[in-house]
């Protein structure tokens, strides 16, 4: 193993960026210029540089590690041992999950008559199609021996021989158009391209049209040679460039044998024939391989405004033709394996109880260069910031916890069982959880966040250099293009690590990354640090500045006298929500609820409004009181804190989302067609969608409901905020409803 110390013994110390600009706004609620959160802040990002970054590259990126292999624990055991020398308190948490792995995989054309005779014993009229990407020796890396070919995991083993149909991405409504058309897939097998959901919807969709097996292909129009030049003269797709995934669809993220519960070893488990496993073998190939196919496809063509031809040099046809025949074979088995999260923690100095939680995923399908590593090293470097703060004397307020999630490509599942294991204390304690899953992809800053994060998240973009950009220019500052433009930020729905916190427990997330670069390696064998730092670049300046924004972020969670969450942001995106769902709805009497809502939840924004104004009026004299006075003065911060937290609370609902109880926040969850997506409001969205005014009425109460519960913190936070002023505290603006 290498040992982490050593490859940091070259490491020079760099002078500290520009983290606060003259001029720049500060949107954070709570929050000036050099607090005790700013000076927290100039210690913390003084540590990070792109040698420290790129040497991270080099320590985990050095082999493949997919869940449950010995790459794996070897991985595990990498960052374990990092942990422990910086100083930091770790675990190494175990889980058993549902991992299986692929021994075969057959792709072929049976019965071409338009190829020269067989030779070197292939049988006639059989054409073999790649599976596996080919060796470049531009990239050494390529020939590893501990890579595979491309496989889907969860696919079921199977031997299919049979005509094909072409469902262009295999969505719900692509299948509805086959069925439209006439188009009868039973017995088939599906020929889709990647893109527009989540692969597991797309066997999910074959298996319900009736499909016999599916091959799923990366088509260059989406990421390939019609984008530019191809790896490694370029960064994208090359030809046999092969996607790996999961296929796992099912009701809830996480080890599908021991839903709602952890997965540890003593866990009673689900029969395996009875969770809704895929039933049909699937199968991902490059372009090169889905061209044989297409080339000979002889039905009737696809319309030319149809949106379903693709970027191969051939006619798209929507069958196959009686004379053409495909083989798909694939050998999975469905085992029970083993990997782990690694947990490292810095105990809060004033509030240990309430945890700031960071975390990325260590596993990849292959070395994992972008995904996850662009993240992971970032998680990392995070880590050696608050370390080496620590060992100067600069201990967080709060708990600060930095989460390598294990087993995340096969189903989200480290993250989701450490949360179902620990869900009674994360209820209580966690504020926020920020999700790195390849943040540092470009030098264009973006994030995902739960709405009372927002200006959490914009205060720590003001306090961090824009990578690559000007002199004095900072995130903010791009993001917002130069103070013109409010800058947008995305919601959370499916995909990553951040699904259990935000979607089953109620925490307040964010999922931090950044473009910009031209190319595409995901889930593929060339997925390696020579084509990270060819397209993305070798001198980690995106990961340089999305380690200072992460830092500064948690900065301004972990020091704050008073949590920065917003009050008001509940409301206010509550009623966007909602207006954005009015205008789906199609009867009167599913508007009218709309609107009773949407005025109720400005009820709720107004009042949140008016909190959030008096502490960030208050928030110094707070400060001061909370370090000064007696442990009466932060007894009561803690309960304003404690009102603050439960705000993102609120919005749970233990009955959760009608045919998916374990998504039980009614803010958030994932779509459930393209699992990707986030719906927003989902309980009410879906009763809208279905067009169904009985559950629009019955969504409406339950959403009265969390207004109310919001309501009620919010009162809390304002009785706590006067007691901790004892009535000698400066005048807080707080109104009457």
């Amino acid at each position: 193993m290498i040992h982490w110390r050593a490859i940091f013994s070259s490491v020079i110390a760099v002078p500290v960026v520009a983290l606060l600009c003259a001029g720049a706004p500060v949107p954070a609620a709570g929050i000036t210029p050099f607090t005790p959160v700013d000076r927290a802040l100039r210690m913390l990002n003084a540590v990070p540089t792109a040698t420290s970054l790129g040497a991270w590259h080099e320590l985990l990126g050095s082999e493949p590690h997919v869940a449950g292999t010995d790459g794996d624990l070897r991985e595990i055991a990498r960052i374990q041992s990092a942990f422990v020398e910086m100083g930091i308190s770790t675990t190494v948490e175990e889980f058993d999950a549902l991992l299986p792995q692929a021994t075969e995989a057959l792709v072929e054309i049976v019965g071409a008559t338009d190829i020269a005779p067989p030779v070197n014993g292939s049988r006639r009229g059989v054409i073999a199609l790649p599976t596996v990407e080919r060796n470049l020796a531009e990239d050494p890396a390529t020939t590893h021996p501990g890579l595979t070919f491309g496989w889907n995991a969860y696919s079921a083993s199977g031997d299919v021989t049979a005509g094909i149909v072409y469902a262009n991405y295999g969505t719900k409504a692509d299948f509805a158009k086959l069925k439209a058309m006439g188009v009868d897939c039973t017995g088939k097998v599906v020929l889709a391209r990647y893109g527009g959901n989540f692969r597991g919807y797309k066997a999910k969709f074959a298996e319900e049209a009736g499909a016999a097996a599916l091959i799923i292909y990366t088509d260059p129009a989406d990421t390939g040679v019609n984008k530019g030049k191809v790896w490694p003269a370029g960064g994208w797709a090359n030809d046999t460039c092969v996607q790996r995934g999961s296929i796992l669809a099912s009701d809830q993220p996480g080890d599908p044998t021991t839903p709602f519960n952890p997965s540890d070893p003593t866990a009673a488990r689900c029969d395996t024939e009875a969770i809704g496993l895929p039933k049909i073998p699937v199968q991902p190939i490059g372009y090169a391989a889905a061209a044989e196919i297409v080339r000979r496809m002889q039905g009737e063509p696809v319309a030319a405004d149809s949106g379903w031809k693709g970027g191969l040099p051939f006619e798209y046809r929507i069958t196959g033709g009686d004379a053409l025949q495909v083989r798909v074979k694939v050998v999975q088995d469905r085992k029970i394996r083993r990997s782990a999260n690694v947990i490292g923690m810095i105990p809060g100095a004033v509030h240990p109880e309430q945890l700031i939680i960071i975390g990325c995923h260590h596993d990849a399908w292959c070395f994992g260069a972008a995904d996850p590593l662009a993240g992971t090293i970032v998680l990392m470097e995070c880590a050696r910031s608050f370390a080496e703060s620590l060992r100067a004397g600069e201990r967080p307020a709060r708990t600060v916890v930095f989460a390598a999630w294990g087993a995340e490509e096969f189903g989200i599942i480290g993250s989701t069982e450490w949360v179902e294991g620990h869900r009674d204390r994360l209820l209580r304690g966690a504020v926020a959880y920020v999700n790195l899953d390849m943040a540092a992809m470009g030098p264009t800053f973006g994030a995902s966040c739960s709405p009372s994060l927002r200006e959490a998240v914009l205060g720590a973009t003001v306090r961090v250099a824009q990578a690559r950009g000007a002199a004095n220019e900072t995130v903010y500052d791009r993001l917002s293009g130069g103070g013109r433009n409010e800058p947008q930020f995305g919601t959370l729905g499916g995909g990553s690590d951040h699904v259990a916190f935000n979607c089953h427990i109620g925490v307040a997330s964010a999922a931090f990354g950044s473009g910009g670069s031209e190319g595409n390696s995901y889930h593929s064998n060339y997925d390696t640090i020579a084509w990270y730092r060819s397209v993305v670049g070798d001198d980690y300046a995106p990961a340089l500045m999305v380690t200072r924004v992460t830092n500064a972020l948690a900065a301004i969670l972990a020091d704050s006298s008073v949590l920065p969450l917003s009050a008001a942001r509940h409301g206010i995106d509550g009623q966007r929500f909602l207006r954005a769902l009015k205008e789906r709805a199609t009867a009167p009497e599913v508007a009218l609820s709309i609107d009773q809502l949407i005025e109720r939840a400005g009820r709720t924004a107004e009042s949140g409004a008016q909190l959030d104004a008096a502490l960030a009026s208050a928030h110094p004299w707070i400060g001061t009181a909370a370090a000064n006075r007696s442990q009466s003065a932060r007894d009561a911060c803690a309960a304003i804190d404690r009102a603050l937290i439960s705000l993102d609370r609120a919005w749970l609902d233990d009955a959760g989302l009608e045919g998916r109880p374990w998504f039980r926040s009614m803010l958030a969850a994932s779509d459930k067609d393209s699992g990707y997506a986030a719906t927003m409001l989902p309980l009410l969205a879906e009763a809208v969608d279905a067009g169904d005014v009985n559950r629009v009425r019955a969504a409406v109460v339950r959403y009265q409901a969390v207004f109310d519960r919001l309501d009620r913190g919010i009162d809390q936070a304002r009785a706590a905020m006067q007691s901790v002023s004892g009535g000698n505290g400066p005048p807080a603006p707080l109104g009457t409803r």
